[in-house]
């Protein structure tokens, strides 16, 4: 058995910023490859200065961007676009979320560099996609989910909100990394490298397809339920008499016959006809709501737990962020570990993709082009020329 990881021998090279680019490429990273991330002299990843909580350095750019290599490069100069080149010549994949048309305008489009290196694999990442009358629209995490409507299906009946995370961002860079380990593939078989697109709208909208779908042919949107469910009751956040948050989720009508009779202590509530099937329950779901707290306010969530466990029913507590840092689970399962920053090193979770017998790569996050002089010495120039080229603000 080899401890390689699987992408081990595969370069990526990305000029990527915010989080849907940077987010494919850490994954590649993670299972292996090289990834060399192109930055702006000085500024570098705009991400870099979203906040300052991770001992003074961006909780986003943190999250995002160990082990990789960090090169800055000034694209819209000629000496920068060849040290680039130089770069693609030798890389496997290409990845880049520039502003629309960018790339395009620095010779950095899809069809030029096919053309130019018929090994590489290119992916864009865009808000809404290479055509359409959206286009050259601003792209932004919140503006993606209130157009894909996200936002107008999640809070309260009284209160739509965006996701607490950046969830259009997220989706993109799911989908770009899961498309560029096909195109990988597809390359062995063929020998030949691809074109991937991936846009935040349309990762957004495949993710909004129940919402579609039960609109549609259901005649209304599901209404915002807070953490209940349009389709599905009981289902959501209830109070123990301790105070803890108890979430349930009861699928099915053997899970139902359970809960009334174990947890709820009631066996002729499963065949009242207010609760006798799925719709029934989410139509009369305040009576259903008022029967449940009267039960679960008089007993501890221990116990509560409890009488869940013996009935079978899904259930889970309802955590605030601070309370996740010290989840059992993850205590369990040996799933923090450290990563170097240039602030010092940092608490990290593994991996989600784990390869059992092979350490995860947990590499450092890295400065500002703090490799812009090994990997510029790796292509061939001197010590003399890249000091010239990173005075000249090139790199």
């Amino acid at each position: 058995m080899t401890d390689e990881l699987p992408l081990s021998g595969i370069t990526v090279v990305s000029c990527e910023q915010a989080v849907a680019a940077p987010l494919a490429s850490r994954q590649l990273a993670d299972l292996g490859a090289r990834v060399i991330k192109i930055e702006r002299p000085g500024t570098g990843d705009f991400a870099r200065s979203y906040d300052t909580t991770v001992r003074g350095q961006s909780s986003h750019f943190v999250w995002l961007n160990r082990t990789k290599e960090s090169i800055t490069l000034d694209l819209k100069r000629p000496e920068a676009r060849t040290i680039m080149h130089q770069l693609l010549g030798e890389a496997d994949v290409f990845i880049q979320n520039l502003a629309p048309s960018a790339a395009s305008r620095l010779g950095l489009g899809a069809p030029e560099l096919r053309t130019l290196y018929p090994r590489l694999i290119t992916c864009s990442i865009s808000g809404y996609g290479s055509d359409g009358p959206y286009r050259d629209a601003k792209a932004y995490d919140l503006l993606i989910q209130s157009e894909a409507g996200l936002v107008s299906v999640t809070g309260s009946p009284d209160h739509p909100a965006k996701s607490g995370i950046p969830a259009a961002d997220i989706g993109a860079g799911m989908y770009a990394f899961s498309g560029i380990l096909s195109a990988l593939y597809e390359r062995e078989r063929t020998g030949h490298g691809s074109e991937l697109e991936v846009s935040l709208f349309d990762s957004l909208i495949e993710w909004m397809g129940y919402p579609l779908y039960y609109t549609e042919y259901g005649g209304a949107a599901p209404a915002r339920t807070g953490t209940s469910h349009a389709a599905i009751a009981p289902y959501g956040t209830y109070r123990s008499g301790d105070g803890a948050d108890i979430v349930l989720s009861v699928q099915n009508e053997r899970e139902w016959r359970s809960f009334c009779t174990i947890v709820l202590e009631t066996p002729t509530l499963y065949s009242d006809e207010r609760f006798a099937s799925s719709t029934a329950r989410v139509v009369n779901r305040e009576a259903l709501d008022s029967t449940v707290n009267s039960v679960f306010g008089a007993m501890t969530a221990e116990d509560l737990a409890g009488r869940l466990d013996r009935a079978q029913v899904a259930h889970a507590r309802q955590r605030e962020v601070a309370d996740v840092l010290n989840h059992p689970q993850l205590a369990a399962r040996n799933r923090w570990t450290k990563v170097d920053t240039p602030a010092g090193p940092v608490r990290a979770v593994q991996p989600a993709i784990t390869v059992p017998g092979r350490a995860a790569r947990m590499g450092p996050v890295p400065q500002t082009g703090e490799h812009s002089r090994a990997i510029l010495a790796s292509l061939g120039y001197d010590a003399a020329a890249v000091e010239e080229l990173i005075q000249e603000g090139i790199c």
